[in-house]
């Protein structure tokens, strides 16, 4: 009998969070985002966005103490609603999984390849033949002891989050600090803040990827928690330190100048530091994203290998015999991660393939965190706990808005298409729970092995 291996502490777990919301790769394409929909307030989006998201990891928190389980949400949802809504949830969260795989394996070869071009090395598919290539070590390091992974991903992530807060601590000495971006004074700045929430959602996206690791974690029922919050809170007190030193660095007066930047990071770092340092920066984005895609890879294996069974592929529910990694799993959602690459992201390119997986997949997610915080809400009533019911609901109706703002005003083409997308991948999850008579995968359960 083979199970996942339980020698994984607060490091992996703190690790594979971090790295699966890659701080570093989220600062360098929400800022333009979140500063085109919120203008100058787009510190505060951030703001209320690491609050919303706070209060969805308590929930997240609540149940690690309840349950510990490679499912995450599978195991989470399901011991409130039971198992065939716990493994819609999980459907969901695979979805979203996957495509931050494939979409931070594009921006590992666009960054890399935009590094080679600053040095007159250029190839119209190097993107791609880098995303491939990184996609295999990605395997490679996963396929083997987790714990090497998670260092691994911790390390590279610790490092690009250095680099970028230097950068941030180097602008906020030599501008002049204005406290604008923290007083909107009108009902308009208001709803641009609102709308902005959908990119903090987004930059935060992953945080629960500690909870994957259930099975592997020494003590998973305090390991866990302090994991997701630690990320939360760390990461959110990064982002709105560096939202804002991007705001002020370009100007109050020049914000629509942040909003159309390409590459703001990199500019700043021309400006306040020097153009090797804006090198570095270009390098330690593409770190953050190569960490990222470890961390998804990891959080998308052992979702698919805890709902295989569930789901009517028990085959892909095979651990290997000397690492007790999610073997087939791992490979299943590697090979299709570069499937896609080659059949679509050759087509439209790295920038493009990346944001409209990652738009997918954000869709996917609010429902996943829409679940939870409406899982813990019932479980608080059945309790009778009246603090949780109300941080349940609050979770909800924050979530309720950026999805809202997902959805209208609709989104041009090929946008208008994706949510038609995740409602199909949630109709296909519907038909296997229908015809699938298994309830959650017991920990306690004999595993093949590869």
């Amino acid at each position: 009998m083979i199970k996942l291996r339980r020698d994984l502490g607060l490091l992996e777990a703190f690790g594979l969070s971090l790295s699966v919301i890659a701080p570093t790769m989220a600062m360098a394409f929400s800022t333009t985002l979140a500063v085109g929909a919120a203008g100058v307030f787009a510190p505060l989006s951030f703001v209320f966005g690491a609050f919303a998201m706070i209060i969805v990891g308590f929930c997240f928190v609540a149940f690690a103490r309840r349950v510990s389980n490679s499912g995450s949400v599978y195991a989470y949802v399901g011991h409130t609603f039971g198992p065939r809504c716990g493994f819609m949830s999980g459907w969901a969260l695979l979805l979203t999984y996957f495509m931050l795989t494939a979409g931070a394996a594009a921006m590992v070869g666009n960054f890399v390849a935009a590094f080679f071009a600053e040095w007159g090395i250029q190839s119209p598919h190097l993107w791609l033949y880098i995303s491939a290539l990184g996609m295999l070590v990605c395997l490679w390091l996963t396929w083997n002891d987790a714990r090497i992974a998670t260092r691994v991903m911790l390390g590279l992530e610790m490092l690009s989050v250095c680099s970028i807060l230097f950068l941030a601590i180097r602008i906020l000495m030599r501008v002049p600090l204005s406290r604008v971006p923290f007083h909107p004074n009108n009902f308009h700045a208001w709803s641009g803040i609102g709308y902005g929430m959908i990119f903090a959602i987004l930059s935060f996206s992953g945080f629960e990827g500690a909870a994957t690791l259930g099975e592997e974690t020494r003590d998973p029922k305090r390991v866990i928690p302090l994991a997701i919050i630690g990320t939360l809170v760390l990461s959110g007190i990064l982002y709105v330190i560096v939202m804002y030193a991007q705001v002020v660095g370009y100007g109050i007066d020049h914000i629509q100048t942040l909003a159309q930047a390409e590459a703001p990071l990199s500019d700043l770092s021309n400006r306040f530091v020097s153009r090797q340092f804006a090198e570095c920066i270009d390098l330690a984005t593409a770190t953050s994203a190569f960490a990222c895609v470890i961390g998804s890879l990891s959080a998308a294996a052992r979702m698919l290998y805890t709902l295989a069974p569930a789901g009517g592929v028990p085959w892909l529910a095979v651990l290997h015999p000397k690492n007790s990694t999610p073997a087939r799993a791992l490979l299943a959602v590697s090979g299709s991660s570069i499937a896609a690459l080659l059949l679509w992201g050759i087509k439209v390119g790295p920038i493009v393939f990346g944001g409209s997986v990652v738009t997918i997949g954000i869709l996917s997610l609010i429902l996943v965190y829409l679940s939870m915080t409406a899982a813990e809400t019932a479980e608080a009533f059945r309790r009778r706990h009246v603090g949780w019911i109300v941080l349940g609901l609050a979770g909800t109706i924050l979530l309720l808005w950026p999805l809202y703002n997902s959805l209208y005003p609709v989104p041009s083409r090929p946008g208008n298409l994706w949510p038609y997308l995740v409602i199909g991948w949630m109709l296909l999850g519907v038909l296997k729970n229908v015809f699938s008579k298994s309830g959650l995968l017991d920990p306690s359960a004999d595993v093949p092995t590869a």
